[in-house]
Order: C-alpha cells, then structure tokens, then sequence
C-alpha cells in the first residue's frame, strides 16, 4: 500500500516510519504529538495495532530515549474501505440528538439552526481506549447522559483543552472562571481511559457546571 498523506506533512512522515509494522516511539520516532492525529487515521480506516487492554498504543521502554514512552504501531498496511468510525452517529439519531436538545448549543445556551450545530460527546473521544459500539436508538435520558450540541468554534475549543489534559494532566475550563464541581484542576482518571476524571469540568458538562457553580455562589450569599 503506497503512503496515504501528502508529501512533506507530519503524517507522511509518520506513515514512513510505521510501514515496518513495528512498534515505534511518540518522543523519539513519531512527529505526531497529539492523540488527535491517531483518531482521525483510524478514521480514515487506517488499521493501528492495540496492546493487550485494547488501547491503540503501548506503553514500552524505548532504546533511544532510555525512558517508558508511548509507542503507535501498524497492524496493517491494507486501509479499510469501510472502516467503524468512532463518532458515527446515524442520521435518524443525530435528528433526535438535536431535537432532544433543543437545539440548543451548550456553551452560551443559545438556540441555533441544526447545520451550525455539532453533536459532540460529553467524554472526549480523545481520551476514548475503544470503539464505540453502533449506536442506533437512544433514550432521550441517555443521549442527555452521552451527548451535547457545540458550535464548530466552541467545539475546537474543547478539544484544544482536552488534547492539552491529556498531554499535562490539567483539566480544562470555562475562560477566566477556574471552577471544577469535583476534584480541582488535577486530572484524577484512575486510568487514561477513565471518564470519571473528566466529571467536574465545564467541557464534560457545561449543564452540571453551571448547576454545581450556582449552587457554590448561593450558598457563600447565604453565609454573607
């Protein structure tokens, strides 16, 4: 299989590197430093290779570095045709995703038209260790659980800030209020993959947040 990317861009080189189908080193080996990236070459039905929990790197000592690093590697240099996109939401849902929320994007809370809003996960695909599985119906209290509606501006914005958690371990925030309704500014996921270390934080709930973040504000008037 010839190389996908264009020329002289990161992942050509990244590509270059992989086509060995060896594991190879994020610091040292790799220009590809956001986790980002790697989504959108599975997206693009690009086969990585999973360790043994199902997570599309492996952690190993490299040689070169001389420390423990995340490490990508090809399971195979065939791209598939039709490939299981993570974020795939069938059209009939994504109408009822909106319609349940009103239409209504989640950061400014104002209602727009349907094609300048964007269904987004409230658990950053970023930080996601598998496939979601097909999804088909939903309840309107699982897509209130699962799903918020972003604006394409507000929704780079939120993956500025979770790409950045991931990468520092420090949560994101609603700009300039530094308020988190649990735990602080310290990701505290059990594990990479853990959707509890991103409760708490505006971009995982803007809803909760705003709820949580009154609820401090009424009771120091109370005391006051």
């Amino acid at each position: 299989m010839t190389n996908p990317f264009n020329p002289n861009t990161t992942s050509y080189h990244d590509w270059e590197v992989m086509k060995d189908l060896k594991w190879h080193c994020t610091k040292c080996e790799l220009k590809s430093a956001q986790a980002k990236t790697w989504q959108v070459w599975r997206q693009m039905g690009i086969q990585l290779d999973t360790d043994e929990k199902g997570n599309f790197y492996k952690k190993m000592y490299c040689q070169t570095c001389g420390k423990k690093t995340i490490h990508r590697k090809l399971k195979s240099l065939e791209i598939l045709d039709e490939t299981k996109v993570r974020s795939s939401i069938p059209a009939k849902l994504a109408k009822k995703v909106k319609e349940v929320l009103n239409y209504e994007e989640a950061v400014y809370l104002r209602k727009m038209p349907s094609k300048e809003l964007e269904i987004d996960h409230k658990f950053p695909q970023v930080r996601w260790c598998r496939d979601e599985e097909k999804l088909n119906d939903m309840s309107e209290e699982e897509i209130k659980q699962k799903f918020i509606l972003l604006t394409r501006s507000h929704n780079l914005l939120k993956s500025r800030f979770c790409e950045r958690c991931v990468k520092t371990g420090k949560r994101g925030y609603f700009p300039g209020i530094y308020f988190w309704y649990k735990g602080d500014e310290k990701w505290g996921g059990k594990s990479e993959c853990d959707e509890k270390g991103c409760e708490g934080c505006f971009w995982y709930d803007p809803y909760k947040w705003r709820e949580e973040l009154n609820k401090s504000v009424n009771k120091k008037d109370e005391k006051n």
